[in-house]
């Protein structure tokens, strides 16, 4: 086994030389400082890191294998080619398993661990029903310092590998003192709605900017969102608004409605929007509503923007969906939107996008986007963030997304 870490090479050392306890003090260091193991590029590029991440064996239970599994840089497609670039490695003579990536110092990501007890050709099996096994059963890091990301559908919660010159997060955490606002649930026909409310609100106080952000049912229940709100409007970044996280209500309907679906944004404009203008002082002001969203998400929010201005002024897309409706770059009826922006009459609103650079998927795809609004003489923000597909990176890019947009004191 080649070693890159030089941590793992002088544990290694001293394994081989009979160092009383060295095996102790590195999981005692590695607990202490927390991981993954950062350290410098072994090619002296200042730029780069070299990420170390690790797994303690169970001596009562030993692994067979163990894949470590960081978002994007370790995906479905990377694993059904066999590549394997997550199968970590043993350290001969100890409990440490290990796999090193040199990674830009920008880099932000969610990970976790699968630990396999089983034949190795069985743990990289590349069906979809084993790889969802994979997921459904992956662990957090338990020596990350770092506060855990929390999943769904009954999924253990991710860890976070944050690099040095990753974009800082500073809205993400609770802080001791800031006002709290209202987190309420309510049913607007038929479909399940969030709503956070600044402190202090009251239904006659507005008119209130108003947020529409799609997949709400991971922003409030799981992710809590409500809390970066409350510490933007504490810190002045964003005025006071009625944010209305929308429940895509199951994975089909969601499908259905986060597909350029005329209906749904529609029922966003005509239905979801004076509902919060009766019920908590939402502004019909175009110029003071967003609508957000990641992923297919992301496609909508652009989509709302184009379909219905009169009512959605900012668009605020992250990790945008292009492709849609079939990802072939060069088939016609690929990038469907984009095609209408490039030929319909200008719209009077503001994009603002962001996509990760690992997400080879998408990236040019949202380039493409950026460049036909440009051309067009759109009023468009973009940004590329060192990251994947994942709420560890969106969650800091909504935040910063929605003051740029809504802009506060």
């Amino acid at each position: 086994m080649e070693l890159q870490s030089p941590a793992l090479r002088e544990l290694a050392h001293a394994v081989r030389h009979g160092i009383p306890d060295a095996l102790g003090v590195f999981w005692r260091h590695a607990a202490t400082r927390g991981t993954p193991l950062v350290e410098p590029d072994p090619e002296g590029d200042p730029a780069r890191r070299l990420v170390t991440f690790l797994w303690r064996d169970d001596a009562a239970r030993p692994a067979t294998d163990v894949l470590a599994l960081l978002h994007t840089v370790t995906d479905k497609d990377r694993h059904a080619k066999n590549l394997a670039p997550h199968l970590m490695e043993k350290v001969p003579g100890t409990d440490v398993w290990a796999i090193s990536h040199r990674l830009r110092a920008d880099h932000r990501a969610s990970y976790q661990f699968f630990v396999a007890h089983g034949p190795r050709e069985e743990t990289l099996r590349a069906d979809r029903g084993s790889w969802l096994r994979v997921l459904d059963t992956a662990v957090p890091d338990p020596l990350s310092t770092r506060p855990q990301l929390p999943s769904r559908d009954g999924r253990n919660p991710s860890s976070v590998m944050e690099l040095p010159d990753a974009p800082v997060q500073e809205w993400a955490a609770p802080r001791p003192g800031t006002p709290r606002g209202e987190r309420t649930e309510a049913v607007v026909d038929g479909r399940r709605v969030h709503v956070h409310l600044p402190a202090g609100h009251r239904a006659d106080g507005g008119p209130y900017p108003v947020v529409v952000l799609l997949d709400g049912e991971m922003w409030g229940p799981v992710l809590d969102f409500g809390t970066a709100l409350d510490n933007l409007y504490a810190d002045g970044r964003l005025p006071g608004a009625v944010t209305l996280m929308v429940d895509t209500m199951g994975r089909a309907r969601r499908v259905a409605d986060l597909s350029c679906s005329e209906e749904f944004v529609d029922w966003l404009a005509d239905v979801l929007l004076p509902w919060a203008a009766r019920s908590y002082g939402a502004a019909d002001d175009p110029a003071r509503t967003v609508v957000a969203g990641q992923s297919a998400g992301g496609l909508t929010a652009a989509f709302a923007a184009f379909r219905r201005p009169e009512r959605f002024g900012n668009a605020l897309s992250q990790s945008g969906s292009f492709w849609w409706p079939d990802g072939t770059e060069f088939d016609s009826g690929s990038e469907w939107l984009t095609r209408q922006f490039a030929v319909a009459e200008q719209r009077p609103v503001r994009i603002r996008l962001e996509v990760g650079l690992q997400e080879w998927m998408l990236l040019p795809q949202n380039r493409h986007l950026r460049n036909v609004l440009e051309a067009r003489g759109y009023d468009v923000a973009y940004d590329e963030f060192n990251g994947g597909h994942d709420y560890a990176c969106w969650r800091g890019g909504l935040a910063g997304g929605l003051a740029a947009l809504l802009g506060g004191s």
